[in-house]
């Protein structure tokens, strides 16, 4: 059994993705980005530990959501458990979205294969810390004007990256 340090959860969001979501707050964030939203979820001591499958089961005890959200804190700071949850929710058919302060292209230098585990199994992808100063708040899905929102299936298929609602 894996377990996941939690800042919180939202049951069901309609602004972490698309659809109606199951959004899981990470704690531990090693950006900092200035105007972040969720500043509580910085500290990497902080939240509390929750079961993978302890989560997996809260997911599917409502059978409306279309997928579930890893957002932050930092997810990818906790790939490996992540990755394994995602796998699970894509078997009960839903979808992956994840937010992170990391750019693609950073993760997939990076040649961890959790991080690697972790990018697999993400369906969207929202890249990029958040800049105050590109701050747009009309953006789908994102803060601010520098974060992209990709379409990681299609990414994959094309070997370069599309942005989500595009083509």
């Amino acid at each position: 059994m894996a377990s996941v340090k939690l800042a919180g959860t939202v049951s069901d969001s309609i602004v972490d993705g698309a659809g109606l979501r199951y959004t899981i707050f990470t704690q531990g964030c090693p950006h900092h980005c200035p105007g972040c939203h969720n500043p509580k979820t910085h500290d990497f001591t902080g939240g509390r530990e929750m079961d993978t499958q302890a989560l997996l089961a809260h997911v599917l005890e409502n059978p409306l959501l279309t997928g579930v959200t890893l957002s932050g804190g930092e997810p990818f700071c906790q790939a490996a458990p992540l990755a394994s949850l995602a796998r699970e929710v894509h078997e009960h058919g839903m979808d992956v979205w994840a937010y992170t302060g990391y750019t693609l292209e950073y993760l997939q230098g990076q040649n961890e294969r959790a991080v690697d585990a972790l990018l697999d199994e993400v369906d969207v992808l929202v890249d990029g810390a958040y800049e105050e100063s590109e701050r747009d708040l009309t953006l789908p899905f994102r803060g601010s004007r520098n974060q992209r929102v990709i379409d990681m299936k299609k990414t994959r298929e094309l070997n370069e990256i599309v942005l989500w609602g595009e083509m």
